[in-house]
């Protein structure tokens, strides 16, 4: 085992203090983050907690019972008083004489809604009657690495009785549902001496009268099975041992940096997908170990597990003593397309006649020996979710191959899950995404003004930023803004100097093995200088140039070889000027090395257009508020070079413009936006002017 026994034992989250005065329904929430706030317990989005609480009618004023559980897609940990449905136990009991029999149990959900209490809005879960029949007060099902090492081994119905005895029953494998839910209540009046239940290849269900005592019930049996795990399977060698050897981490990183944008090109046929990768100390000995892809190919047992991670993993066939990275590259377009096959025989294997449509057929977990872990989904938190289901699964294969045979879900029950028809409404139920799911954006400049509120428009629109600037300060204040409105998940940030090859080359490696690669590149990292041409040193003409035009160079180079990696087009926007176009006087050195950008463009979407790559300019004019290049002297110089002071200069610049308007960084943010979005799919090669009007800067 990678952890010691007493690292493995959970210890009570319980607070009394805490717990004290609260209402049974606040009690039910406070034993639900308590739980969910330990992933040992039980996984994201997985579980459920339920309490019958008297209440008053609303209608009656009568007393009545009300069965508060955990309502559809929520989770235990993270979720608050809304996240619970509310239904009369009297109604849900009336049920019975509805139900028709197995074969008809899904129509069941649809009676759900017809017992709401209260009105209340949160959709009930499948789960609703595995809690209503449970004849306790306070019920917990949890997915415990511990305990579903046990449901998912070969003999889990001996492994349960000799673990717990009568305490903990055990019941054959079902699909949740309403039978489920009336097997439950049969075990509980025929054993009511008994705390709880394992389900086969699912998980754990305990009960009691009291939340306090729920609680530790949940607690303690999962205890007992971590015991029971550590004293029987200590001295085996987890998944037969070692076959590999884990690289160094930079070496890893790397490797996975290499992979990534052509495993994403892969699966991005349908949808942009995000990726996640993962070198925890439980996946690398997984990765290595001689079972490792025999026990892939059996898939995941837990219904949960299963949804996340689909009906098995790919297995790269990276070897890290050989670090055969070409090798493997030039093979994945073949082992893709098996696996894409393999899954759609799966499909005509098991559908039935009413089935779904076949989904994306790629799968979501990549293995690779010596390397790591990389999933991939929809969106980063997702991908990083279905990874921590994935290390889960690792979790209950070590325990079950090493006390008994672990056992995936038999195919067809995998397929009937993953096909699911009330599952399949839930996905129809989905949000649309937003204009940018699924895309990764690099941002240089992205401290100041405008690189920042073009991080803040690409996250508005569900896009993963990754923000690089010089200033590892203004980086950090930057970053911690961003993460504060959209979450840690979607923003990363890197130190990088865009005239530096290897910074501009770290940059994209670290986009890369965070979120899978780069679709959206935005040139905006710069400087400003003001001199008349023979006061402008040669040391000053070169760092406009090395900043400007090679830095602009450099970071679209790199763009290039990972979009053309991913092969699945891409969007550059360089952040220009206005003085790209229209000569400013005292100011040669920016103007050139801006007009220089301009052209740099257009050349680069000469070269992308074949791989779908499109290259756009925007043109700002006098955008002071927030912006970096007017922090220094280059405020003082335009001052003067227009003969006005720095309060002047401002509205010098509205004056100016045709529209007598300022501009914003939030306006500049926007056509950025523009060019990264669909909506500008057949532009590329073009310059938008964001300058509240010059004539000078009319493009001809």
């Amino acid at each position: 085992m990678l952890k010691s026994l007493e690292t493995q034992l959970l210890e009570s989250r319980w607070n009394d203090a805490t717990a004290e005065g609260m209402s049974e329904s606040e009690l039910l929430l406070y034993r639900s983050n308590v739980l969910g706030s330990d992933k040992r317990v039980t996984n994201y989005g997985g579980g459920n907690t339920s309490a019958k609480v008297t209440e008053t009618d609303p209608l009656t004023g009568a007393q009545v019972e009300v069965l508060w559980v955990k309502g559809s897609g929520g989770d235990i940990g993270s979720m608050k008083m809304d996240g619970f449905a509310t239904l009369y136990m009297d109604k849900l009991q009336a049920l019975k004489a509805l139900y028709r029999g197995v074969a008809f149990e899904d129509e069941m959900v649809g009676y759900l809604p017809h017992c709401t209490f209260r009105l209340n809005p949160r959709a009930a879960s499948i789960d609703t009657p595995l809690h209503a029949y449970v004849p306790r007060k306070h019920v917990d099902h949890v997915h415990a690495d511990a305990i579903i090492a046990i449901a998912a081994s070969k003999d889990s119905k001996a492994l349960t009785q000799e673990i717990f005895g009568k305490r903990i029953g055990w019941l054959p494998w079902k699909r949740p549902g309403y039978e489920l839910g009336l097997w439950l209540e049969k075990y509980c009046v025929e054993n009511p001496e008994a705390d709880g239940v394992v389900l086969e290849s699912h998980g754990l269900f305990t009960w009691a009268d009291t939340a306090k005592e729920c609680y530790d019930q949940t607690i303690d049996v999962i205890n007992v099975a971590t015991r029971w795990l550590a004293e029987r399977s200590g001295g085996v060698a987890a998944f037969g041992g070692a076959l590999h050897e884990s690289l160094p981490s930079e070496e890893r990183r790397a490797t996975a940096a290499r992979l990534m944008p052509a495993i994403r090109g892969f699966v991005s046929g349908n949808q942009h997908m995000v990726g996640h990768f993962n070198d925890s100390d439980a996946v690398l000995e997984f990765v290595n170990a001689k079972d490792m892809a025999s026990l892939a190919a059996l898939g995941t047992s837990c219904p949960d597990h299963f949804l996340r991670t689909k009906i098995r993993p790919l297995v790269v066939p990276f070897d890290p003593a050989a670090h055969n990275v070409d090798a493997v590259l030039a093979g994945l377009p073949d082992q893709v397309d098996a696996y894409r096959r393999d899954y759609a025989a799966y499909y005509e294997r098991c559908k039935h006649g009413d089935s779904p449509a076949m989904r994306d057929p790629n799968a979501v977990v990549y293995l690779v020996p010596g390397v790591g872990m990389i999933t991939f989904a929809k969106d980063k938190a997702t991908a990083r979710v279905s990874g921590e289901f994935y290390v889960n699964a690792i979790n209950v294969m070590r325990g079950a191959s090493a006390v008994s045979t672990y056992q995936g879900l038999v195919e067809q029950e995998a397929f009937d899950i993953e096909y699911w028809l009330l599952e399949e409404a839930k996905l129809q139920r989905m949000p649309k995404p937003k204009s940018l799911a699924g895309r990764v954006a690099l941002v240089t400049g992205g401290a100041g003004g405008i690189g920042a509120a073009t991080a803040h428009r690409y996250l508005a629109e569900g896009a993963c930023v990754v923000i690089a600037d010089i200033s590892a300060d203004g980086l950090a204040a930057a970053q911690a803004t961003l993460v504060d409105r959209y979450g840690a998940d979607v923003v990363r940030s890197v130190i990088m100097d865009v005239t530096s090859e290897e910074a501009v080359a770290a940059a994209f490696a670290e986009a890369a093995v965070e979120f899978g690669g780069v679709d959206i590149l935005v040139s905006n990292a710069g400087i400003a200088s003001s001199a008349p041409v023979e006061e402008t040193s040669l040391a000053l003409w070169n760092q406009n140039m090395e900043i400007l035009s090679t830095g602009y160079f450099l970071v679209s180079r790199a763009a290039f070889k990972l979009m053309r990696l991913q092969d699945i087009g891409g969007s550059i926007v360089f952040v220009a000027s206005k003085n790209g176009l229209a000569a400013s006087p005292n100011a040669a050195a920016y103007c050139t090395a801006k007009a220089s950008e301009i052209h740099l463009a257009r050349c680069l979407a000469l070269e992308g257009a074949e791989a779908g790559i499109r290259v756009n300019v925007v043109n700002p004019d006098a955008v002071l508020r927030g912006s970096k290049i007017w922090e220094g002297d280059w405020l003082e110089q335009r001052a003067d070079t227009y003969g006005t002071d720095k309060a002047g200069l401002e509205e010098m610049y509205r004056s100016r413009s045709l529209l007598k308007r300022s501009v914003l960084p939030e306006d500049i943010a926007e056509a950025c936006y523009f060019f990264a979005a669909d909506t500008s799919s057949k532009s590329t090669g073009n310059i938008l002017n964001v300058d509240a009007g010059n004539v000078q800067a009319f493009t001809r």
